[in-house]
């Protein structure tokens, strides 16, 4: 991988507090930072993503989040952040907004357009992958979504894109296990130095255990020291150690992403932070919606069997 941003360890893709009002609770934000990037072995931050609603956010607020985290986190952390567009320009300005706030990582995201087979075209993905790498100086992680939704790159796809030098990472959510597999021995006979980070939630353990370069996931905003020690113990080659690990995440994994609808994953993360008292507020802004009642109660029992409560400072 690039010897300018290392990515090793974990990369927490932080949650966005709201208020009630659906403004941005800057507050509620400075304590999750301070709460998901304390434990060792939290090694980047990931912004404007899906668990921090990127796509909702305005341009202005993109920045805003940007410059807040790097002034939060400091020079030495890697702050990366996510390009989630709607054409090829909005990718343009959204990259070249994000370099000028301080990001040192574009994580670019597939485009709803793809699912309508572009997503194994290499043409439309290298295209798309050179307007941003032309229009900013920034190092550039691919941000491979769930196959299953269309926009999922394919491995010959994922294999063109890696070739440019300025690549230096593969976020791999394909959502199976077969492609994950395909993607990690590809990324290491063709290009070693782009890093594969993990990020498919149910089978987080299986995916270390094959191989990779760190983990990435919303999931840190709400347990980072489990992640970290899932990492840890990858890393020591410890497999009692990870499949210790795996029994502590499972309930939580479950919990939070084994329900429909799967859209509620990270409003789910928010209902855990505020029963934590890390946020004020689990609001989500439209299109999520708050999750209900019954899942609420579910996810604080899941919270307080995992003892995260020790956690908080």
């Amino acid at each position: 991988m690039s010897d300018s941003v290392s990515l090793d360890g974990v990369t927490v893709a932080t949650v966005l507090p709201f208020h009630a009002d659906l403004s941005i609770d800057w507050g509620s934000y400075d304590r999750l930072l301070a709460y998901c990037t304390r434990p060792e072995g939290m090694g980047a931050v990931f912004v404007n993503g899906h668990a921090g609603e990127g796509a909702t956010l305005t341009a202005q607020e993109r920045v805003e989040v940007i410059r807040r985290t790097r002034a939060f986190i400091g020079a030495g952390t890697p702050l990366l952040a996510g390009i989630i567009p709607y054409s090829t320009a909005d990718a343009i300005q959204q990259a070249r907004d994000a370099e000028q706030a301080g990001a040192d990582v574009a994580v670019l995201f597939p485009m709803p357009q793809f699912a309508a087979g572009a997503s194994d075209d290499a043409r439309y993905a290298c295209r798309y992958l050179e307007a941003v790498l032309e229009a900013c100086s920034l190092p550039v992680s691919i941000f491979q979504q769930d196959v299953r939704s269309g926009t999922g790159f394919s491995t010959a796809v994922l294999s063109e894109l890696v070739a440019y030098d300025r690549v230096i990472a593969v976020k791999e959510g394909s959502g199976d296990i077969r492609l994950y597999e395909d993607n990690l021995r590809m990324l290491r006979a063709r290009a070693p130095r782009v890093a594969i980070l993990p990020s498919n939630y149910h089978w987080l353990f299986a995916q270390v255990a094959l191989g990779a370069d760190g983990i990435l996931s919303g999931m840190a905003s709400m347990i980072p020291d489990d992640l970290c020690d899932l990492w840890a113990a990858t890393q020591a080659g410890d497999l009692k150690a990870m499949q210790a690990v795996n029994d502590r995440l499972y309930p939580i994994v479950r919990t939070i992403y084994g329900a429909p609808p799967l859209i509620d994953m990270h409003t789910r993360l928010k209902a855990g932070l505020a029963h934590l008292g890390v946020i004020d507020d689990p609001v989500p802004r439209p299109p999520l919606l708050p999750v209900p009642r019954d899942v609420r109660a579910r996810i604080e029992q899941v919270v307080d069997q995992a003892g995260l409560r020790s956690h908080v400072r």
